[in-house]
């Protein structure tokens, strides 16, 4: 790799044993399965002309690039958990029982979606304001009021995730995570991608969706100081409808410590959210990193192949 050239920017996410890349044109899970093989999952990265337009306005492209990934991700997520402790055997009678009950999984996924959604907006948006809202006695004026609420909402988040990473399960999924973030600091780095010096590299990582998790709340604490608490339901109302506004402000900050993090004064503003991320990674095994450079690489095979099929077009049309 050259080190004239800044590499592109590569995301990714942690699955159930295994790790998912992204490029501009496909996506990439790798998992170990039972048997210990890797298996792969390649999709073509699709985006609709609304999408797409909306993603190069500020502010609205964090909330459509976060519905995007939230799709996309369902689908890697899907397959890992349903194939990894799975024996190779047994893939006949489950690709039979996948195609009998296509219909019904597919509306079975988006209604555990739409779940998981409204309980997690429940919980780490309106249960904060229930609590604060029982301490106004004590803190009663506005600032006080959004001071305390952001507490009580660091707080769920830090305990519900301290707690779940206790899981055996949870657990590996974080170690995948830092892998993940090991793999593409090494190639940011123009190091030839080895597990030894994936191994060598941080597990933290300035565009981490964890720090866009934290972002939100920090950010949230600022908005919200322009808007009533009192009376409670206008304070309720006010909440859910400024979660787009939450999420568009965080997704900037987001992109502008990466974009600051290498310069020395600025590069602090990221701390918080690399902090979070000593939460949600750990540090992984040989093996493990092993599968999140199977996936990385195969991403980066079918990357070129996309290049190289696209030049091949335009050079047909001249």
């Amino acid at each position: 790799m050259s080190n004239q050239t800044k590499p592109p920017a590569y995301g990714g996410q942690a699955v159930v044993e295994g790790v998912m890349f992204g490029g501009k044109k496909n996506y990439v899970t790798a998992i170990r399965r039972k048997d210990q093989s890797i298996e792969f999952l390649k999709l073509p990265r699709t985006s609709n002309k609304r999408t797409a337009f909306l993603k190069k306005i500020p502010f609205v492209r964090g909330v459509a690039a976060l519905v995007e990934a939230s799709a996309n991700g369902s689908k890697h997520l899907n397959f890992s958990s349903e194939r990894y402790d799975l024996d190779p055997s047994e893939d006949h009678t489950l690709e039979k029982e996948q195609k009998s009950s296509k219909l019904s999984m597919i509306f079975g996924i988006a209604v555990i979606g739409v779940l998981s959604l409204l309980f997690s907006k429940f919980v780490f948006t309106l249960v904060p304001v229930f609590l604060a809202e029982l301490v106004r006695p004590v803190f009663s004026g506005n600032f006080a009021q959004i001071a305390v609420e952001t507490f009580f909402k660091l707080v769920l988040l830090l305990g519900y995730i301290y707690f779940i990473s206790m899981t055996p399960l949870i657990k590996r999924v974080f170690q995948y995570h830092g892998a993940e973030h090991k793999v593409i600091n090494c190639y940011e780095q123009n190091l030839d991608i080895t597990v030894e010096n994936v191994q060598k590299q941080s597990r933290l990582h300035y565009r981490c969706g964890s720090s866009f998790i934290l972002f939100t709340v920090i950010v949230g604490m600022f908005v919200y100081l322009l808007v009533p608490t009192d009376p409670l339901w206008v304070r309720i109302l006010n909440r859910l409808a400024l979660i787009p506004v939450v999420l568009g402000i965080s997704f900037e900050v987001l992109q502008l410590t990466n974009k600051l993090r290498e310069v020395p004064v600025l590069k602090v503003l990221g701390y918080p959210g690399l902090w979070l991320q000593l939460l949600t990674t750990k540090e992984p095994s040989d093996d493990q990193v092993e599968v999140a450079i199977a996936s990385f690489n195969e991403l980066l095979r079918l990357e070129e192949a996309s290049l190289k099929q696209a030049s091949d077009s335009a050079h047909q049309v001249i």
